[in-house]
């Protein structure tokens, strides 16, 4: 009798959990139809993530104290449903998690990935190439377009260098300001930008949709040092996804935050001050140090928010 007492109990919980199924693969990603093409987050931390190896301050610690999530590194994708295929910009050291959400979501497989999109050799922004390698997928002729150095480098040197050797990527050299046709309907362009150079030069990435254009800039040293005005390309563009390493100086006590220049979150905010409510609500900012109180719901986040600017968040879907 308590057999049987166990077993309607079981049935009549697994009945109820089947009733309110919640989507699959698509719990932290936004619930919108997607478009011809659609642009979505996929990291929002910088490198090293978040939370970040051997941090011992509280931003870390409560997280792995009370087991919650903390974020993954910068990165995003493209899906061009007019052409059955999807990009990834920057392959991030989170690239499994990453490419499992935006194939869940998209519901296109491995072999619809168009290619990667690198822009520059620094940890976070290159080294989930190693998962396409024969210790893991041992995937066939990926695309990955990069600019000449960070090609040269990707060649000469192992581990990445065994990739090309056994045809697992392609490398496909890119030229700044050029414009590469990736479907009819979707167009890439790649913008040089000033940054640490030991490896690689460093470029952004605009992204041309049928309707909507999309501005990637996870990494610059500082905005007064680039050959663009940061402010005229948001009044130009739909969506602008940039650099928020940092939000003050400062912020990292004991180390010359000039030895790792970005533009603080403060000295952007300040920048763009003379753009409208509507030309602010394009920018989103994205590669946040773990150190970044924006990481965390409080007031330099409800500062960022009320002034009318967004933070990035992983699951963002913005329709192109």
């Amino acid at each position: 009798m308590v057999r049987l007492s166990i077993c309607l109990v079981l049935l009549l919980f697994f009945t109820s959990c089947e009733q309110s199924p919640e989507k699959k693969g698509t719990d932290h990603l936004d619930e919108k139809e997607l478009s011809s093409q659609s642009l979505i987050v996929l990291g929002i931390a910088q490198d090293a993530g978040y939370p970040q190896t051997a941090c011992k301050k509280s931003c870390c610690t409560d997280l792995l104290k009370n087991g919650k999530k903390g974020a993954l590194v910068s990165s995003i994708g493209v899906i061009d449903r007019a052409e059955e295929r999807f990009y990834i910009f920057d392959a991030s050291p989170d690239f499994p998690r990453q490419l499992a959400s935006i194939q869940d979501y998209s519901g296109l497989s491995f072999d619809d990935l168009g290619g990667l999109f690198i822009t520059h050799a620094h940890i976070g922004h290159y080294t989930g190439l190693m998962y396409l390698g024969r210790e893991s997928v041992g995937a066939k002729e990926v695309p990955v377009f990069c600019m000449p150095r960070m090609s040269t480098f990707l060649a000469d040197n192992g581990p990445w260098s065994q990739l090309v050797d056994l045809n697992n990527i392609s490398i496909e050299p890119l030229v700044a300001d050029s414009l590469y046709q990736l479907g009819q309907q979707l167009k890439v362009e790649p913008i040089l930008v000033p940054h640490r150079g030991e490896f690689s030069e460093t470029v952004g990435y605009k992204i041309y949709g049928s309707k909507k254009t999309a501005l990637f800039i996870p990494d610059i040293d500082k905005w007064s040092v680039w050959n663009r005005s940061i402010v005229e390309e948001v009044k130009k563009t739909d969506y602008v996804l940039i650099d928020a390493t940092f939000y003050a100086n400062g912020e990292i006590p004991g180390r010359d935050m000039s030895e790792i220049p970005h533009p603080f979150v403060e000295e952007t905010v300040s920048l763009l001050d003379g753009l409208t409510k509507a030309e602010k609500s394009k920018v989103h900012f994205i590669h946040l140090n773990h150190t970044n109180p924006l990481l965390r719901k409080g007031d330099a986040y409800d500062d960022l928010i009320a002034k009318g600017y967004n933070v990035a968040y992983e699951g963002l879907v913005l329709n192109l």
